[in-house]
């Protein structure tokens, strides 16, 4: 099956990578700021319960559905086979988003692991 693409189509893949990475991020936030999980079952359910409906995480959760949605407009344009490896380019920009927002450490090993991946949409999108 040949699908007619434009470079434009190529925007459902951005939007579908930048809101999964959004959405993980404002995740992380959250949950580092309502602190260590309660060790208590009633604790851990009132815990959940407060982030499920905090402001930032329900924008989370939007971001996954339009995700979602940006996915399903781009699986009218591509194969998916084509289209998919391009999500493994949200390890890179989280990796670099938690070391910029959470100052947490990019190690050589994170980095090959980075590239590794990179190289790995290179070739997948090549044919």
């Amino acid at each position: 099956m040949r699908l007619k693409v434009h470079m434009t189509d190529y925007l459902y893949i951005l939007g579908t990578i930048l809101l999964t990475v959004y959405g993980q991020i404002v995740v992380k936030w959250q949950v580092s700021v309502a602190g260590p999980f309660p060790a208590a079952p009633v604790e851990k359910a009132w815990f959940l319960a407060r982030l499920v409906f905090d402001p930032w995480v329900l924008s989370g959760f939007a971001a996954a559905f339009g995700a979602s949605l940006c996915w399903m407009a781009a699986m009218t344009k591509f194969q998916l086979s084509y289209a998919y490896p391009f999500m493994s380019l949200s390890f890179a920009l989280v990796l670099l988003s938690s070391a910029v927002l959470f100052r947490e450490s990019i190690t050589p090993a994170k980095v090959l692991g980075v590239a590794l991946i990179a190289f790995g949409v290179f070739f997948a999108s090549r044919g």
